[in-house]
């Protein structure tokens, strides 16, 4: 994995599950604000996310007036 490539920027993700943190950062998902260009469902497809992990990045996502991006 290239730390170099990690977002300096914005909030850091909450605090998830081992296997669901690895799964977000092996699809490049470092920071809370790149969760609003994805899809809730498309999240929820990675290895090791779950409905926990949804909900966990959910609530995180409305605290700071985020959301998943809507569905097309």
């Amino acid at each position: 994995m290239d730390r170099s490539a990690k977002p300096t920027t914005g909030s850091d993700l909450p605090k998830i599950s081992r296997p669901a943190t690895q799964a977000l950062a092996e699809a490049g998902i470092y920071r809370l604000e790149q969760l609003t260009k994805v899809m809730e469902a498309d999240i929820l497809k990675l290895h090791g996310m779950g409905p926990k992990g949804i909900r966990i990045l959910n609530e995180a996502l409305k605290e700071n007036g985020l959301s998943f991006a809507p569905k097309k």
